[in-house]
């Protein structure tokens, strides 16, 4: 289980739209992906993590919001939106902007579709932290970062924040 480096905000791979991932053609590395999933997940101590974070442009990604205190595991292949409702106004981080957070409008509850790691297709529900990282992921999946979703000015000081934290980034 190697920890894979995270990539960081003005890498391509980031900004980039994941093609559909064809189950079938991944199915034998999947085990040994997610495994590594896990464990960069783990490393950086996030909630989330999307392939591009990786390295990788492909539509995955792992969320683990540890309701109760619990591991609850969710691989997401190919994951897309079905319904969102209510908003949620809280910050939001992101491992790929470390020492990086702002608040940030969401949507309260979220339902999602999408394989997980048998390929059976499922459809999910979240409310708070999970309903934020459905969301916060597949923005991911789809070539967006957190700041993308800022107003104008918020999206400078974020900037700024940017400018100071990067020499800290490995």
């Amino acid at each position: 289980m190697p920890v894979r480096r995270v990539t960081k905000h003005g890498e391509k791979v980031l900004k980039t739209a994941c093609p559909p991932l064809d189950y079938e053609a991944i199915k034998g590395e999947l085990p040994a992906l997610l495994k590594d999933m896990w464990a960069t997940m783990q490393a950086a101590r996030g909630v989330g993590l999307a392939a591009p974070q990786i390295g990788l442009s492909m539509r995955l990604c792992v969320i683990d919001v540890r309701p109760d205190g619990k591991s609850q595991r969710l691989v997401l292949i190919n994951p897309e939106i079905v319904s969102l409702d209510g908003e949620l106004n809280d910050e939001e981080g992101c491992l790929s902007l470390p020492g990086v957070y702002h608040k940030l409008r969401r949507r309260a509850r979220a339902r999602v579709r999408a394989l997980d790691e048998n390929g059976v297709s499922r459809e999910l529900s979240g409310e708070g932290l999970l309903a934020r990282a459905f969301q916060h992921e597949i923005d991911h999946l789809d070539g967006k970062l957190f700041v993308d979703r800022l107003e104008f000015e918020d999206k400078l000081k974020v900037l700024d924040a940017i400018k100071t934290a990067r020499p800290n980034w490995d």
